[in-house]
């Protein structure tokens, strides 16, 4: 006796939580779903959702306003998202309100998000159409992002590999660098240039006062005093010419 009234104590506590389970699943996917309040339906195609699913967030201004009731393949470019929307904000959703796809965060579900557009047009009505706009993907910017970290290593390791190299002695840069000697000789080479050019320049002096490439130097010298003579004159006569009108 006792212990068949243990089994039925234990199969009525059983059904007892089952029961406080399946009114609470259906209270919650009714809240999801906003089965318990007054509601509008809504519209968007899309060229693509990016994982959006059925029962996911709509967002007006950061705040949950309803959920994603249906999401339907129309083309091979078109997606059709069907929205439940609660009944107080339909207000605020005015007829060019734009509606995009976006994520709890950088890696969190999908949500479609819905501007609230111009403040003077008229509110949407009962399965309007919204107009959508493309952000840039999550995936997108993450593949970015991959690949310019990619880059950031082979330049890294290609930095890695030069500074290697030089602390090894291998290659010009790290024998200019490393050899005292080549680098002495190479100061030495800049000097004896330096030295070399004012040579040439004294040469070219002494030149101009040699007997034989004197007539030279001053037939070239009166060609240039005759070229700037006539520049001069040139310069008079059209400052002149204004003048002689008047």
């Amino acid at each position: 006796m006792k212990k068949e009234s243990s089994i039925r104590w234990k199969l009525g506590l059983f059904v007892t939580i089952a029961v406080i389970l399946l009114i609470a699943g259906l209270y919650v996917i009714g809240k999801q779903r906003n089965l318990f309040g007054s509601v509008f339906h809504l519209r968007a195609m899309f060229s693509n959702v990016g994982g959006l699913k059925m029962g996911n967030n709509v967002r007006f201004g950061g705040i949950n306003i309803g959920t994603v009731d249906g999401i339907d393949l129309i083309t091979d470019t078109s997606v059709l998202v069907e929205m439940i929307i609660h009944k107080d904000v339909q207000k605020f959703i005015k007829k060019d309100a734009l509606a995009s796809i976006g994520s709890d965060g950088l890696m969190g579900d999908r949500v479609v998000v819905i501007s609230p557009g111009t403040m003077t047009l008229v509110a949407v009505k009962e399965n309007e159409t919204l107009a959508t706009h493309a952000p840039a993907e999550t995936y997108q910017i993450l593949e970015s992002l991959k690949t310019s970290a990619d880059n950031a290593a082979v330049i890294t390791k290609d930095l890695a590999d030069i500074s290697r190299k030089i602390n090894k002695g291998n290659g010009v840069v790290a024998r200019l660098i490393g050899d005292t000697a080549l680098s002495s000789n190479l100061k030495k080479t800049v000097v004896n240039l330096k030295k070399g050019s004012e040579g040439l320049n004294e040469n070219m002096e002494a030149a101009r006062h040699n007997f034989l490439l004197r007539g030279y130097f001053k037939k070239k010298r009166r060609e240039e005093d005759k070229k700037k003579q006539e520049a001069s004159e040139a310069d008079n006569k059209q400052s002149e010419k204004p003048a002689g009108n008047h």
